[in-house]
């Protein structure tokens, strides 16, 4: 018997802050089938840095995680990075965003956009 263990890692959580800022950006689009795509690229001040996009279709090798009436679409690539985060939506003086909570980052930038893992 090997010692192989199986593992099934945490989706991707989508905080109420986050939930009802989408919902109202979809209705003021005016298309109820728009998802949040949540994408991670090289770069940033910390080596790689989070990106979010509307998406009104999705890839083969995507992964559609739904929130009742919202959902957000992870890449094959980024879902690696971004698996077991929570994706939060703050407002404030340096104004309004959506944001990445990410247990897998072992350094993150100050403003929080960039991480390192």
């Amino acid at each position: 018997m090997s010692g192989a263990e199986s593992f099934v890692p945490t989706p991707m959580m989508l905080s109420a802050a986050a939930r009802k800022r989408l919902q109202t950006l979809i209705a003021e689009e005016g298309k109820p089938e728009l998802k949040l795509r949540v994408y991670v690229t090289g770069g940033g001040c910390s080596g790689f840095q989070y990106g979010f996009d509307f998406a009104d279709t999705v890839g083969e090798d995507d992964t559609v995680i739904e929130f009742g009436e919202v959902a957000l679409v992870v890449d094959e690539l980024s879902y690696q990075y971004l698996v077991g985060s929570t994706v939060d939506y703050e407002e404030g003086l340096a104004g309004a965003r959506f944001l990445v909570q990410n247990p897998n980052a072992t350094t993150t930038c100050g403003c929080g956009a960039s991480f390192m893992v």
